[in-house]
């Protein structure tokens, strides 16, 4: 690929660019998000490069994973903003589809994951892990990636993901990226853009809390751990949890006694004021990377 970062807007385009590139043996690496980027978004453009030749990332408010619509419209956007940190970045391509181009006609397909959607944001958001799957599958076939990379902020959604490549039998490999935080503790997440100045001050306080459970985590039942986490968040009156989960890392059972050698990662979802923010902690030393 030349230096210079292509914006693309429709499919034909990119699969032509990236049929070149592979003709040429290069490997194509993809980062897909939803624009209003920040240092997440970049760490993960940063992996990508580090593993492939060709750096593809795609920006699209994917409407068919919001099961509100007022959270579709509120949604940030910063396109050209997000055009020049990724130059800035040396990313080679950007896809900037519409929606008529992802979606020319209403997309019905159905995935079924199993019990993987049945908690968490599975739970409190209906519908929004088959949008996901619906768009996320839609850009594979378009990108036809070697490796795609994903937050582990979002821990839930890499695990549908590859459990829809493995039913697609896509030959795609999933990286999983650490969290990327603020100086504050706070995860980063285009919906901090969101937050008013008061509750951008006491959004970190999720994090804290999170750090102090994994030191609480070999002394008390995981009852009392998800209990202590709810009320010491909800402590801080400019936020409310709405779920503590303990789960496996791998099968996103919920973790009941005792605490197994596996590893386990406690998740949350918090409203500060009306934006909803998650996050989540390995809670034993084997997994601590996030």
């Amino acid at each position: 690929m030349s230096s210079t970062m292509k914006v693309v807007n429709t499919k034909s385009e990119l699969i032509e660019l990236l049929e070149e590139a592979k003709k040429t043996g290069k490997t194509v690496g993809f980062v897909p998000t939803m624009g209003a980027l920040h240092e997440g978004h970049i760490s993960l453009l940063t992996e990508c490069k580090r593993h492939c030749d060709v750096s593809v990332l795609s920006i699209f408010v994917n409407p068919t994973q919001f099961n509100d619509p007022a959270d579709l419209e509120r949604y940030p956007r910063t396109p050209e903003k997000d055009f020049s940190l990724l130059e800035d970045n040396g990313c080679n391509i950007v896809f900037y589809p519409s929606v008529e181009e992802i979606y020319p006609e209403q997309d019905t397909r159905k995935f079924d994951f199993g019990y993987i959607e049945s908690i968490m944001e599975g739970a409190k958001r209906p519908g929004h892990f088959n949008g996901v799957a619906q768009v996320v599958s839609k850009l594979f076939y378009i990108v036809k990636p070697d490796k795609a990379f994903f937050g582990m902020k979002d821990f839930q959604q890499i695990a549908v993901i590859k459990k829809m490549v493995e039913i697609l039998k896509m030959p795609i490999e999933i990286v999983e990226c650490p969290i990327i935080r603020e100086k504050s503790g706070l995860a980063l997440s285009s919906r901090n853009k969101l937050l008013s100045d008061e509750h951008k001050k006491n959004a970190p306080h999720i994090h804290s809390i999170l750090k102090k459970a994994t030191n609480l985590a070999t002394e008390i039942p995981t009852s009392e751990l998800k209990e202590f986490i709810k009320k010491e968040i909800d402590k801080n009156s400019y936020l409310e949890t709405e779920y503590v989960e303990i789960v496996d890392a791998e099968t996103l059972r919920v973790i009941t006694e005792p605490y197994p050698e596996t590893k386990t990662v406690v998740c949350v979802a918090v409203y500060a004021g009306k934006i909803r923010l998650i996050d989540n902690i390995a809670i034993n030393p084997s997994n601590a990377q996030h």
